[in-house]
């Protein structure tokens, strides 16, 4: 009687889990790695469109200030003060984070040259209160029309009208970029801005 072969059976041997743990991790970190470069270079991206974007925000006041030998600390006292008519130099220093000295040296030239208006409180005659003069209001229209418009273009070209999602989101994006300690008090000073009326002529 013939004796069977016996039959080999091909048995496939598996990698143990832990080593092809081992040889996929390297792909998956190299791809976490790749994100993490994309995700780091669109940020560098976006930090430099801020830069840009601020450098031609900026340009067409910058020409106009130069007429009057101004510079941007004259065009900040500018626009806040006629936002804020009858704002106190204590409250403009909180705004603007300067020296007491810097905004000295840039309201004195602003008043001697008939730009603001300086009274003393009613009810406080420490405190000093600030105005736009005509003059001043004029000026400030001036700095403020081309970067209105350019922030208006800025809305239609991304696809949005005044109150759109664009202009929502942002809206968003300029808040979180501010420490979170100071976002209230910038919406409080928006809302303030709607709210108050035209400031009297001094």
């Amino acid at each position: 009687m013939p004796i069977a072969t016996p039959v080999k059976k091909h048995v496939t041997k598996e990698t143990p889990a832990p080593e092809r743990a081992r040889e996929t991790a390297p792909a998956e970190k190299g791809a976490d790695a790749a994100g993490e470069a994309d995700d780091a270079t669109r940020l560098v991206e976006a930090i430099e469109l801020l830069f840009f974007a601020y450098r031609d925000f900026i340009s067409d006041p910058d020409a106009l200030l130069a007429e009057y030998d101004f510079g941007r600390a004259h065009h900040r006292v500018i626009h806040f003060v006629g936002r804020n008519p009858g704002i106190t130099v204590a409250e403009l220093l909180d705004i603007l984070r300067i020296t007491k000295q810097s905004l000295a040296r840039v309201l004195k030239q602003l008043i001697e040259r008939g730009f603001v208006a300086q009274e003393t409180g009613r009810k406080d005659r420490r405190q000093r209160l600030l105005y736009l003069t005509e003059a001043g209001r004029d000026l400030n229209d001036r700095l403020a029309a081309p970067q209105r418009e350019r922030v208006a273009r800025a809305l239609l070209e991304a696809g949005a009208e005044a109150g759109s999602d664009a202009e929502d989101a942002w809206r968003k994006v300029m808040l979180a970029l501010l420490n979170k300690e100071n976002r209230s008090e910038v919406e409080d000073r928006l809302a303030d801005g709607r709210d108050r009326p035209k400031g009297r002529k001094p």
